[in-house]
C-alpha cells in the first residue's frame, strides 16, 4: 500500500525555478511579518518544547515527514500530505512503513538531510536523558532503521489505527551531524537549543532575549521559497502589552485576542479578526490525593460526590459570558469540537445550586446557623485553587467561581502564582486544585498523557485520577482498527471521566487572531494556525522596508 504526491519531484523543481529569484517591489514574494508575543522564548530544542508560542517557532524552523490535513484525521494516512517524505509504503502485514525522503532536502547549513537524521531524531526523542514529553507518544514504535540514505523504515510491534500519526506528527527532524557529539543530558541547554538549525521554509537567524526572534526565508528550500522574506517575533512582558503593539501598528499578528480588547480591534480600520477552530480547553483540575500523604485520598476533594456537587454549583455559561464574551463555549470534557471523536451529547452537571447543597448536606458537610462556610467534624469545607499569573482570563473566572461556591457554603481560596513556582507545586503534587488549560494535539489518544493511571508515573496525571475501566476503554479505543468502534469507545471513556469529575471542564476557546489587513492568509488548522505560514502573503504596497524592520520592531 503506497501513498505519494503525484508528480512530486517535477512540481518541486518547477516551484524552485519559479521562486529562486527572490522578491522585488512588484513580486508576490517578499515582506516582513511581525508577530507580537506576550512571553519570551525558552530553549528551542524540539523534543523539550513546553509552551505553545515556542512550538509555533519550532514548527516553522523544522519539518515533519508528513503533515495532517485541516480535518485532523489521525487514523491511517489518508488525511496526511507529504513534507520531508515524498512517498511511503506500508508492509503487507502493516507492521512497518518505509518513508522515501524528498530528493534535495537539506538543513539550513546546507548539509543534506538523510534517513540517518530521521533515525537519529527518533533516538533523541525516546532517550530518557533528554526528557522529552513526546517520548511516551512514541512508545508504540518498536524501532526506526535506515534502509538507504533516502529511505527510513518505522517498525511496529502491533497494528493500531494511529501508526502513521505517531511516526510523523510527534517528531521534527533534527541534524545528526550537529548533535551527535553533544551529551544527551546537555542537549536542552546546548548552543543548539538557542540557535536551532532545521530544514523548514524559514531558517533561524538570531534572538535577543526579551526583545525579538528573527527568521529568514530559506530561498533554497526543496519545496520552493515561502512568499514572505522574514518573520520577526517581538517579545512583550505580557499579553496586554503584546495586544497594545498590534493596536499601535508595531506588529502585524497576534495569535489570540482576549475579550477585553475585541472592541478596540474591531474599531481599528487597519486591523481585522480571523476566526479559527480551537484545541484549547480550560478546566479546574482537582488533586484527588492528600498533598501531605500522597497514598491517602484528599480529605475534601477525594470524594466523587463532593466534586459533582462543586460542578453543580458553578454556572459555566455565566462564567464564560462574563469573561470570554463570544470567545468561548462550554466544554464537554477533555476534548474540543475540532477533534474527530468529539461527543457533544455527553451529560453534564447542569447548574443546580439547590441540588449541590443537598449533596453536601448528605455528605455531612453542614452549614451552621450564622456561618458562611460548611464544616464536618471540625474540618472546614475549604480548598485552594492555584491560577497562573500569566492568565488574567483564568484569574477573572476564578473570582467568579469563588463567589458561586461561596453561595453553597464552600470556601475556595485563590492563589495566583508565576509559572516556575506554580509548576514546582504541581509536579510536587502539593496542591488542592489548579485552574489549568490544555492545548490538545489532533489525536484523541493524547488523553493517555493526562488522565490514565499509567500517566501518573510519567508526571502527566498531576491530579492522581485513576479508574481502571477508563484506562481499558482508552487502551481499546487507541488500538482497535475499526474507526467506528474506536469512536464509540472514546465516547464511553469521555462519559466515564466526566461522571467521575476529576476536573470541571469549563470552557472551550473560540479563537480569533488579530491581524493587520495587509496580510493574506492560507487556511488555518485547529492545532496549528501557523501550519501554512509559508503560503501567507503581504501585498507589495503594504510591505515594510527590507532593512531596519527588525530593529524598528524591537525598539517599539
Amino acid at each position: 500500500m503506497r501513498r505519494f504526491l503525484p508528480g512530486a519531484t517535477l512540481l518541486l523543481g518547477l516551484l524552485a525555478c519559479n521562486r529562486e529569484k527572490g522578491s522585488d517591489a512588484d513580486s508576490e514574494y517578499g515582506g516582513t511579518l511581525v508577530i507580537t508575543a506576550g512571553a519570551d522564548f525558552g530553549p528551542l530544542l524540539p523534543p523539550t518544547i513546553r509552551w505553545i508560542h515556542e512550538n509555533t517557532l519550532v514548527d516553522i524552523v523544522f519539518e515533519r515527514l508528513a503533515e495532517p490535513g485541516v480535518e485532523l484525521n489521525s487514523v491511517g494516512d489518508r488525511g496526511f500530505t507529504p513534507e520531508l517524505a515524498q512517498s511511503w509504503e506500508w508492509a503487507d502485514d502493516s507492521l512497518s512503513i518505509a518513508f522515501s525522503l524528498v530528493p534535495g532536502a537539506h538543513f539550513h547549513d546546507g548539509h543534506p538531510l538523510t534517513a540517518r537524521d530521521v533515525a537519529f531524531t527518533y533516538d533523541i526523542y525516546t532517550d530518557p536523558r533528554v526528557g522529552s514529553s513526546e517520548g511516551e507518544l512514541l512508545s508504540s514504535i518498536d524501532s526506526v532503521t535506515v534502509r538507504d540514505s533516502a529511505t527510513v523504515v518505522f517498525w511496529f510491534a502491533r497494528r493500531y489505527p494511529q501508526q502513521f500519526f505517531d511516526a510523523t506528527y510527534h517528531m521534527r527532524i533534527m541534524p545528526e551531524h550537529l548533535l551527535d557529539t553533544v551529551p544527551r543530558r546537555e542537549l536542552p541547554t546546548s548552543w543548539y537549543a538557542n540557535a536551532p538549525v532545521g530544514s523548514g521554509q524559514f531558517r533561524f537567524v538570531r534572538r535577543e532575549a526579551g526583545a525579538l526572534v528573527e527568521l529568514h526565508a530559506d530561498t533554497t528550500h526543496v519545496r520552493g521559497r515561502p512568499y514572505l522574506d522574514r518573520i520577526i517575533w517581538t517579545i512583550s512582558p505580557d499579553h496586554e502589552a503584546a495586544t497594545t503593539r498590534l493596536l499601535a501598528g508595531d506588529a502585524d499578528f497576534l495569535e489570540q485576542v482576549r475579550p477585553n480588547r475585541l472592541a478596540e480591534i474591531r474599531a481599528n480600520q487597519r486591523l481585522g479578526l480571523r476566526p479559527y477552530p480551537s484545541l484549547d480547553v480550560g478546566f479546574l483540575q482537582f488533586n484527588l490525593r492528600d498533598p501531605r500523604r500522597p497514598n491517602a485520598p484528599h480529605p475534601v476533594l477525594g470524594n466523587r460526590e463532593l466534586r459533582r456537587a462543586l460542578a453543580m454549583a458553578i454556572d459555566r455559561q455565566a462564567v464564560i459570558s462574563r469573561v470570554l464574551d463570544s470567545l468561548g463555549v462550554p466544554a464537554h470534557g477533555p476534548f474540543t469540537r475540532a477533534l474527530a471523536t468529539a461527543d457533544t451529547t455527553i451529560p453534564q452537571f447542569e447548574y443546580d445550586p439547590a441540588r449541590a447543597r443537598q449533596i453536601l448536606d448528605s455528605l455531612g458537610w453542614r452549614l451552621r446557623r450564622g456561618a458562611e462556610f460548611r464544616e464536618r467534624n471540625g474540618r472546614p469545607l475549604r480548598f485552594t485553587l492555584v491560577s497562573p499569573s500569566s492568565s488574567t482570563t483564568r484569574q477573572q473566572m476564578a473570582v467568579i467561581i469563588q463567589d458561586m461556591l461561596k453561595q453553597v457554603g464552600v470556601r475556595m481560596d485563590l492563589q495566583v502564582m508565576d509559572g516556575g513556582p506554580m509548576m514546582q507545586l504541581l509536579h510536587g503534587q502539593t496542591f488542592d486544585a489548579v485552574f489549568a488549560a490544555s492545548h490538545y494535539d489532533p489525536s484523541p489518544s493524547s488523553i493517555r498523557q493526562s488522565w490514565t493511571t499509567a500517566a501518573q508515573a510519567q508526571g502527566g496525571n498531576l491530579g492522581g485520577y485513576s479508574n481502571r475501566a477508563f484506562d481499558r476503554l482508552v487502551d481499546s479505543a487507541t488500538t482497535t482498527l475499526d474507526p467506528e468502534v474506536s469512536a464509540a469507545q472514546y465516547a464511553r471513556a469521555y462519559r466515564m471521566i466526566v461522571a467521575d469529575a476529576p476536573a470541571i471542564w469549563l470552557y472551550e476557546m473560540v479563537n480569533f487572531a488579530g491581524h493587520n489587513t495587509r496580510l493574506e492568509f492560507a487556511e488555518f488548522r485547529a492545532d496549528a494556525w501557523w501550519a501554512k505560514i509559508g503560503e501567507w502573503k503581504i501585498r507589495p504596497g503594504g510591505r515594510l522596508p527590507r532593512d531596519g524592520a527588525a530593529e524598528a520592531a524591537a525598539a517599539n
